[in-house]
């Protein structure tokens, strides 16, 4: 037992943890980058502007940016708004996650 927690506390298994939980968003934020004229044209496809500087603010606050301008599942055509509600909520979801966390690292460098 001493082992097997030896092992799921080792620091390389956090860092670790915490690159697969925002390995979507890296992922997400590369592409985006390399087609930052593509990501201008989604944003001006919604009728946002200023289309560079909201597509910019975008790369780096990917979830945020998806959630509230870009993915209005809602309004979306009935044979893809199932695909975006479970987009909306996966990213809630890892926002959730990583959340918890940062509140439980957080307790953790404070409990002494």
């Amino acid at each position: 037992m001493d082992a097997l927690r030896s092992a799921a506390t080792a620091p390389w298994l956090q860092s670790l943890a915490l690159l697969c939980l925002c390995a979507a968003y890296l992922q997400g934020g590369w592409h985006r980058a390399r087609d930052f004229r593509g990501v201008v044209a989604e944003v001006k496809a919604l009728g946002l502007t200023p289309a560079a500087p909201i597509a910019a603010t975008a790369l780096v606050l990917q979830l945020a940016v998806s959630a509230l301008l870009a993915d209005r599942f809602r309004a979306a055509p009935q044979a893809e708004r199932q695909r975006a509600v479970n987009a909306f909520f996966e990213h809630w979801g890892l926002v959730g996650g990583m959340l918890l966390v940062a509140w439980h690292d957080l307790g953790d460098s404070h409990a002494g």
